[in-house]
């Protein structure tokens, strides 16, 4: 569930939305690591000036949090070919 939101989040803000792959695992129980893989153009974008996009994104994921009780943390990675 939190997988989608933040792909078709990160869709709308994408220059290359084709590009745009997020891949989410279960590190614990309780702990989910989501990567934001996106053009290098794109990655700029996804964290923003000094990071307040990714924070931002980070936020709303945090507080779904409350609700299934799970640990997010979320990465960008950049990918060269597209």
């Amino acid at each position: 569930m939190i997988e989608r939101f933040v792909e078709q989040f990160v869709h709308k803000i994408a220059i290359n939305p084709s590009v745009v792959r997020v891949e989410s695992e279960k590190i614990e129980s309780n702990f989910i690591q989501i990567t934001i893989f996106a053009s290098s153009q794109d990655t700029g974008r996804l964290i923003g000036k000094d990071g307040k996009m990714i924070g931002a994104i980070k936020t709303l994921v945090a507080a779904c949090k409350a609700k299934n009780g799970c640990s997010y943390k979320i990465t960008v990675k950049a990918v060269d070919d597209f």
